[in-house]
Formats: C-alpha cells, sequence, structure tokens
C-alpha cells in the first residue's frame, strides 16, 4: 500500500512541476511581448499570441492581467531570448530556446547538461542551419473544412496544414507557416471567427536521426535535463 501511494506521490509531484514549468514559461512569454510591443494585444500580435498559450494552459485570468501589467513597471526582469546550439548523443542535432535575464548562468549551465550527458555544447548556426524557423497555430478541427480553409490561408503565409493530437491525445489541426508570416497567418485564421488553442514558434527539422530504443532514452535523459532550466522555453532536436 505504500509503494502505491508513493508511486502516485511522485506521478503527481511529476504533473504539479511540469505545470509549475508550462506556467513559468508562458509567464516569460507575456512579460516580454508586454515589454517590447505594449500591453494591447490589439495592436501587439506576439502579445496576443503569448495569452493565447495562456489561456490553453488554464492559466487564471488574473495571472495572465499581472504578468501584463508587471512589463510596464520599474522592476521588471529584462528577459533576453537566445538560441543555444549543439549535438546530443549519437549525433541527434538540438536547439534550445531560452528566455534569461542571465546569459552567462544559462550558456554555463547548458554546457554543463551537455558535457554530463554524452553531447557536445556547438557555436551559434552550428545546427540551425537543419531546421526551419516557423510558426505554428493549432486549432480544434471540430467543424472546420479543412480544403476550404487550406485555400483561403494559402494567401496570407500557410506553408503546411494537418492533424495531429495533444498531450491528451485529442485530434488537433496544425498550421505551419514560414516565422516572418506568423502575425500574418494568425490574423487570417482570427479573421474567420476561429479561436486558437495555441499558436507558438517551432523549429522544424530538415533532416531526422533514427536510434535504437536504448539510445534513443540517452538523447531523452539530455533533452528532459535541459527542459528542467529554469532560463529554458522550449527544446527541439531532430530524432524522429
Amino acid at each position: 500500500m505504500g509503494r502505491i501511494f508513493e508511486t502516485r506521490k511522485a506521478t503527481m509531484f511529476a504533473r504539479w512541476n511540469k505545470m509549475a514549468k508550462a506556467f513559468t514559461r508562458v509567464a516569460k512569454e507575456l512579460t516580454i511581448a508586454a515589454k517590447s510591443g505594449g500591453g494591447d494585444p490589439d495592436t501587439n500580435p506576439s502579445l496576443r499570441r503569448a495569452i493565447l498559450n495562456a489561456r490553453a494552459l488554464n492559466m487564471p485570468k488574473d495571472k495572465i492581467e499581472s504578468a501584463i501589467k508587471r512589463a510596464s513597471g520599474p522592476n521588471t526582469e529584462n528577459y533576453e531570448e537566445l538560441v543555444y546550439e549543439g549535438y546530443g548523443p549519437h549525433g541527434v542535432a538540438i536547439l534550445i530556446a531560452s528566455a534569461t535575464d542571465n546569459p552567462t548562468r544559462t550558456v554555463a549551465n547548458i554546457r554543463g547538461y551537455f558535457k554530463g550527458y554524452g553531447g557536445n555544447m556547438g557555436s551559434a548556426g552550428s545546427v540551425a542551419h537543419l531546421f526551419r524557423h516557423m510558426g505554428a497555430i493549432r486549432l480544434s478541427p471540430e467543424g472546420i473544412d479543412q480544403d476550404g480553409l487550406e485555400l483561403e490561408l494559402i494567401d496570407h503565409g500557410l506553408q503546411e496544414m494537418g492533424e495531429s493530437t495533444n498531450d491528451k491525445g485529442e485530434p488537433v489541426l496544425v498550421l505551419r507557416c514560414d516565422f516572418k508570416d506568423f502575425g500574418a497567418l494568425l490574423a487570417a485564421v482570427e479573421a474567420k471567427g476561429l479561436v486558437p488553442l495555441s499558436s507558438e514558434a517551432d523549429y522544424i527539422p530538415q533532416t531526422t536521426v533514427e536510434l535504437s530504443e536504448a539510445h534513443a532514452n540517452e538523447l531523452f535523459e539530455l533533452v528532459d535535463a535541459i527542459e528542467q532550466d529554469e532560463d529554458v522555453q522550449k527544446v527541439f532536436h531532430n530524432l524522429v
């Protein structure tokens, strides 16, 4: 009975830790967007995207508003959005998107993760050419004429559209565009009365790597360690 309780407690803690990390990530997105483009989502597409992502995580409205309000205050953290690159075990390319108020700390931590888990941190541009920087908008596919929507959005930058699933196994319609067209595509989607589940920047691998289960697990140990870092927003890799 005690072992079952401990297992359940560990599972609950892992879920709580994951949710806390997600809230921290999106709070930084809100702060960065509001600080750079103002606190009005109607005139700030980046803030509008950040609010969508916060709502997708069920972040309370008062916390969203508080994060936006803090961004205009004199004591707000000055986050830098930086991308780090490297190779994980067995030659898997890794891109790390971060938002940090202390780049010296962040780069030291990330270098330590690579070294500790059998990878190598690279210089700027060492693996970025293996990925496409894209915007991704996720919608509920319910009631959507996908063929019609695709035709209508091509003129607004749509590059790819297809179905996927979310963390709960529910179907999700994913729209992707070049990052430079992100704002235009999101505006076109909203103009049709569609409310995105989320919208965020993605790095999509142009070439992929296959590994055995054992080798893949070594890579995932590194990715998990990096994702736990307080300065890391998201980790991308080209393991298929």
